[in-house]
């Protein structure tokens, strides 16, 4: 990470606490109820604290110690760490070289929606005994998080975050996991969200639409759609977007429109994801598709 601290306005990072030994740090907000810190820390990093959120995070280099309900522990490189919400906890390097982490802040509120959904009833948030683990599908979520640039556009994506998470965090629960689960699906429901998403391919859905078009919550649906069709709305959105966008540009439209067209915000967003589902960027399709 290069980035200078003074870029980084300091009321985003309110819950660290002052730091003497902070080498880079960013943070920021790509959907809304999740909030992302980017960090890296030498020596100690920050003193005993709290949050109001689940902190769920992912080492990336060196090694992350801190101190947790009454026990030490430490994550490296891949680990997963959660601290659930008024935890006291600190933080520092566990070894000379300092570390670095992505960690997110997220709201409970939007875990315990998504919970209720997934086990079928209201239930406590999870908790997660093992603070450090090899969960997959948080550290899934982290990357989605990472690579999410359309800040409160896309919420079909957000939804799908929010899901992995609180499937993630259920994992890590015995007890949330031996809940009865009630996998009903409203086959009538995912069918109608499936053909409005596949006529409105030349912008951005919100789940708002969805929900009216279907009856069902936007958590309920992104878990029924994928059961049934396999994959999560937003992600069908993006590709019969992206189906069109191949349309024109085999009709020899100019890029920057083609993604003004289908509803992507700009060019560089574009072609992230159109390489992303084709394996090419568009303009070596352009040039071959002739």
């Amino acid at each position: 990470m290069s980035h200078d601290l003074k870029r980084f306005a300091p009321n985003s990072l309110e819950r660290l606490c002052k730091t003497k030994l902070v080498d880079k740090m960013r943070s920021s907000k790509p959907v809304n109820g999740v909030e992302i810190l980017q960090a890296w820390f030498a020596g100690p990093a920050y003193d005993t604290h709290r949050h109001d959120t689940y902190a769920i995070g992912l080492t990336d280099q060196g090694v992350q110690s801190y101190d947790y309900r009454g026990a030490k522990r430490t994550s490296t490189p891949g680990k997963v760490m959660v601290l659930h919400p008024d935890e006291l906890h600190n933080g520092r390097a566990g070894s000379d070289e300092g570390f670095g982490y992505r960690m997110l802040y997220v709201d409970p509120a939007c875990i315990s929606d998504a919970v209720r959904v997934i086990v079928g009833r209201p239930c406590p948030l999870p908790f997660v005994r093992e603070s450090v683990s090899e969960n997959k599908v948080l550290a899934h979520a982290i990357q989605l998080v990472s690579m999410c640039s359309e800040k409160a556009k896309e919420t079909l994506a957000r939804d799908e975050i929010i899901l992995h998470l609180a499937n993630g965090l259920i994992a890590g629960d015995p007890d949330c996991n031996k809940l009865n689960r009630k996998y009903t699906i409203n086959y009538q429901a995912v069918d109608r969200a499936r053909e409005y998403l596949y006529h409105a391919n030349n912008r951005i859905v919100h789940s708002t639409e969805l929900e009216k078009v279907t009856g069902l919550t936007r958590y309920d649906l992104s878990r029924q759609f994928r059961k049934v069709l396999g994959t999560s709305p937003y992600r069908y959105s993006v590709n019969r977007r992206l189906d069109a966008a191949r349309q024109l540009i085999q009709q020899n439209k100019p890029i920057v429109e083609v993604a003004f067209e289908t509803g992507f915000s700009d060019q560089a967003h574009f072609s992230r994801l159109f390489k992303s589902a084709c394996g090419i960027t568009p303009g070596r399709y352009a040039s071959i598709a002739k």
